[in-house]
């Protein structure tokens, strides 16, 4: 008979005596379970200690998280978080160096634990780690060049345990005073420092931008460009990667009066009232070290690094939002001085004619005529062709640098359709602020970042102009499309379509640089397009017949039996997984698999990303599958209701899955992606003994389907199937014929 579902059997660890095998009741209060291990070692006053977990995480048991205790957990009776705060309190304001290092090793260590830290907050711990800080560390630093080599690590313990201590979320980043802030910043500023105390450093100021806005006024003043390109250029890539996510978190809190882009500016103070923090980002300085040091270095970019990146890039790219919603004004000469460039660029006009009135009709004529061999739209006042937001005036930027930059390029593609008198020409004006709003779409301009992609393009990060340089060249591929097609007014749409379709599988290959995404587009003509549409198009329309039909209904459910195998194999193999918080970085990892027998699921905290698959015996939490009551997605989830911005995130959403279990217990998911997504949602379905309805799981449905289908008919090459089956014959007269064995 199964033991009650509120008793739960642990092993209890005490320091010098010999561990202890009990059953705790979940029923009884926290108080009376360590009562009763106290009496048991004869400890007194029980209400000094507390029980926490024996593993590598030293996480305190609390009525909140007791019913995560599952059969089998190592626990270890320990001080109670106030005793140890206490303790910690008073023995990192020792005067012994070796005291004092050894209490910061442990604070920093335990800080770790929202218990513990609460109470340590309650003494005002933050506030004494500030001030050590703050007038200790010149009197550390000195201390270090006479005596031993600790003093170092000293700093870095405090900055670990301030930085631990603060992710929780309790205390109000608002509450720290600008003395602090310029310490930690001259720590990031100095040209020799402990990579230890770099990283926090970098750490919290990242926090303190994101988190705090009169904090980020203040940090913007004391952090230079100067003193981060050094860290950029260095070979450590976690460096790098706090340092690139320091910029993100500059630019992403900035006014949106100071996100303006000045390529010519050299002053180098990020957030400077003179100077826009864009200035930087645009400086062809930083994104060169960037791109040297950084993405074309000789080692692997980690996921971390790629998401700042991916960040990075999408915060430049939503500096073209602004022009993106901007309407044209019809009645602004400046605006319109700018479609003048361009007829003139093209065209190459005479000098002006005179004032006469005839002249001036002469003009406008003229005028309404190139406008119309541009392909505006609007041939009397093309300015009217940019009201439409998105693309906005950030289309006529677009043609305007196109003209300037690529001049050859652009009279070439204007004079060789405006010549055209066959009805095939390729509207220029049109195009360009069609194919704008596209490339905005594409790169989704004005989002804010999601918090999980890694989605970054080396290419991007090539040119200073690198969104300009986009669009020259997708507008060069969209007028040879157009010939290619032999396309007319009419079959616009259809133009657009087959563009999008060859720049979105050019950028699926992930191009390094402008030249070889042209040259991936080179590869992708309308011919190779139309071979691609058709070669989809058998696997999905060719088999249609009622035959056919009627086999793929015969054979789909062996082949869901195989994705369902597939799926479970996978979860057996596992998959590592992130508790995302407010600072990404800082993020733990967390491992989950389901054993080869299918009736459990192992999981478990880790320190990092492993190589490789995890072993069961390594993953200390349980739970049988025959506990999962449910499996709840997206809004649905416990972890995706709770308040903040990162809950709100849609790409975080689409991937949040949770399996709840128990009366009000929960395992809570975020996929690494959504191919990861599918394969977990999938396989815990599949045993709860549920469909799979997963794209993934439709995607590969059809591929299996169609391939078995042509293998079973491979002996029917050439052969027409009927749609309908032969018609039965009549029944014979007699049955003479047949021969009767017996």
């Amino acid at each position: 008979m199964p033991p009650p579902a509120d008793i739960v059997k642990v092993a209890i660890e005490w320091p010098g005596a010999y561990p202890k095998l009990m059953e705790i009741d979940q029923r009884k209060p926290l108080s009376a379970i360590i009562k009763e291990v106290c009496d048991g070692w004869s400890l007194a006053n029980h209400e000094y200690f507390a029980l926490q977990h024996a593993d590598s995480s030293n996480f305190y048991i609390t009525e909140k998280n007791r019913n995560e205790i599952k059969n089998g957990t190592i626990l270890r009776l320990t001080t109670s978080p106030a005793q140890s705060a206490q303790q910690l309190h008073e023995r990192i304001q020792s005067s012994s160096m070796d005291a004092k290092l050894e209490a910061l090793k442990d604070l920093a260590s335990l800080s770790r634990d929202v218990t513990f830290a609460q109470e340590f907050i309650n003494l005002d711990g933050i506030s004494l780690l500030t001030q050590m800080v703050e007038s200790g560390t010149e009197r550390y630093q000195k201390l270090q060049k006479i005596m031993k080599p600790c003093f170092g690590d000293m700093l870095s313990f405090t900055l670990t345990a301030f930085v631990e201590l603060m992710d929780h979320g309790i205390v109000s980043w608002d509450t720290f005073s600008v003395a602090f802030i310029k310490k930690i910043a001259s720590f990031v500023n100095k040209s020799a420092i402990d990579i230890s105390i770099l990283q926090r450093s970098l750490a919290i100021l990242e926090s303190m931008v994101l988190n705090s806005h009169d904090l980020y006024q203040k940090v913007a003043q004391e952090i230079t460009i100067g003193q981060l390109i050094p860290h950029l250029q260095g070979t450590d890539q976690e460096i790098q990667t706090y340092t690139i996510a320091v910029i993100n978190a500059l630019f992403l809190k900035a006014p949106d009066e100071r996100r303006q882009v000045d390529v010519e500016s050299s002053v180098d103070i990020l957030g400077c009232p003179l100077t826009e923090m864009a200035n930087i980002l645009a400086q062809k300085q930083l994104r060169s070290i960037i791109l040297t040091h950084v993405i074309r270095a000789q080692r692997a970019i980690n996921n971390e690094m790629a998401h700042q990146l991916y960040v990075l890039q999408v915060l430049t790219f939503n500096l073209l939002e602004d022009r993106m919603m901007t309407k044209m004004d019809p009645q602004d000469q400046a605006q319109r001085d700018i479609i003048f460039e361009l007829r003139r660029i093209a065209f190459d006009a005479e000098s002006e004619p005179s004032n006469s009135s005839g002249s001036m009709e002469k003009r406008k004529s003229m005028y309404t005529r190139d406008y119309k061999k541009l392909g505006f739209i609007n041939h009397v006042n093309p300015a009217m062709d940019f009201t439409q937001t998105p693309p906005g005036m950030l289309a006529l930027d677009n043609m305007l640098y196109f003209a300037k930059h690529h001049q050859d390029a652009y009279i070439r593609i204007v004079l060789e359709n405006s010549s055209r008198e066959d009805k095939h020409e390729c509207p220029f004006g049109r195009s360009s602020i069609e194919l704008t709003k596209m490339l905005c779409e594409i790169l989704k301009v004005g989002e804010l970042p999601s918090e999980t992609c890694n989605d970054f393009h080396p290419m991007f990060f090539t040119h200073d102009r690198s969104f300009e340089e986009f669009f020259c060249i997708c507008i060069q591929l969209l007028n040879k499309t157009w010939k290619e097609m032999r396309a007319t007014s009419e079959d616009f749409n259809k133009v657009m379509q087959v563009v999008k379709e060859q720049v979105m599988r050019a950028l699926t290959t992930k191009p390094s640089s402008l030249d070889q995404f042209k040259s991936k587009l080179q590869n992708l003509s309308y011919t190779e397009i139309l071979k691609i549409r058709q070669s989809e198009r058998m696997n999905q329309e060719d088999f249609q017949s009622r035959p056919i039909l009627e086999l793929k209904e015969k054979i789909q459910p062996e082949i869901l039996e195989l994705i369902k195998q597939q799926r479970l194999n996978r979860l057996v193999e596992g998959t590592c997984f992130r508790k995302l918080n407010a600072r990404r970085r800082q993020d733990k990892f967390w491992y989950c698999r389901l054993s080869p027998n299918h009736k459990v699921l192992h999981y478990g905290d880790l320190e990092e990303s492993p190589q490789g698959e995890v072993p069961h015996d390594s993953l200390q939490d349980k739970l049988p599958v025959a506990d999962i009551k449910a499996v709840v997605t997206g809004k649905d989830c416990p972890h995706m209701k709770e308040k903040g911005a990162l809950k709100q995130n849609k790409e975080v959403l689409e991937l949040a899955f949770s399996i709840l279990y128990d009366s009000n217990c929960q395992l809570n998911f975020i996929a690494p992606d959504k191919h990861e997504y599918c394969i977990w949602t999938d396989g815990l379905n599949a045993l709860l003994g549920k469909d799979m309805m997963s794209d993934l799981t439709r995607n590969d449905l059809d591929t299996l389907l169609s391939m078995e289908i042509k293998l079973r008919l491979l002996d029917l090459e050439n052969i027409q199937i009927p749609d309908a089956p032969p018609p039965i014959p009549k029944e014979p007269s007699n049955y003479d014929f047949v021969y009767d064995c017996n």
